[in-house]
């Protein structure tokens, strides 16, 4: 008898669709048959997890990351890809590219975050590009919140505003620093739309021009042990062109 498929998707999979402002993410429950041997794969490479890029200059992503195995990232790529296409009118002709997919934990203290990581931010302004996240851990850690932005009226960067929304937001921070603490919810600023919670075993996909933030409860998810803290498993997809 052969053996099962590491980290098989179970099927058939339950795919959701959630409405933020005027745009959607996808939901995907239960996503993996086994995924627990993620978490136990995480506890094992714990030793191996190091900081983001720009941890030390207090930007960027405020935690630690270890590379996750090929065999789930080769799994996800052949579900997400047609699923993208299928629920954000991505030309079926594109290429797509796609980053390591990285065990994550938010590690970082409210007090040490530098300004740049106490707003909501976007990942990219292209038109394609999309942020896929794996819950490892269960619904006390949070979840991921949505924003628009009051000045300029934008819940999504693209091209086109990206520079405007860049110059208006920068005068704020040099205006006045915004609160030492993970963003959540509304301020003078930034307005909430909605927040997808987190849940284990949850796929998350959603623009990654979107304005979004970490939710975090730093009483209990900021640790560098991936069975006890706020794990995730992340991977972005960039749909482009073909040269």
């Amino acid at each position: 008898m052969s053996q099962p498929v590491a980290f098989a998707i179970r099927m058939p999979p339950d795919i959701g669709s959630i409405q933020i402002g005027n745009h959607h993410a996808i939901v995907v429950d239960n996503f993996l048959e086994n995924p627990q041997a993620l978490v136990a794969d995480a506890v094992a490479l714990q030793n191996q997890f190091t900081p983001y890029p720009k941890f030390e200059d207090k930007k960027g992503y405020p935690g630690i990351r270890a590379e996750a195995p090929a065999t789930y990232s080769s799994v996800l790529a052949g579900l997400v890809e047609p699923l993208i296409k299928a629920n954000f009118n991505v030309p079926q002709h594109v290429d797509f590219r796609k980053s390591i997919c990285a065990y994550s934990l938010t590690t970082m203290q409210p007090e040490e975050l530098g300004p740049l990581q106490r707003i909501p931010h976007f990942d990219s302004s292209t038109p394609h590009h999309f942020a896929v996240l794996l819950y490892l851990c269960d619904e006390s850690h949070g979840g991921t919140g949505f924003y628009r932005h009051n000045a300029t009226g934008f819940q999504q960067i693209t091209a086109d505003n990206r520079e405007h929304y860049l110059d208006v937001s920068y005068q704020e921070i040099n205006a006045q620093l915004p609160k030492q603490r993970y963003f959540d919810k509304s301020d003078e600023r930034y307005t909430f739309l909605g927040m997808i919670p987190a849940k284990f075993n949850r796929l998350v996909i959603y623009h990654g021009s979107l304005l979004h933030s970490a939710c975090v409860n730093p009483a209990i998810s900021l640790t560098d042990n991936p069975s006890k803290g706020r794990l995730t498993l992340n991977s972005f997809f960039d749909f482009n062109e073909p040269d």
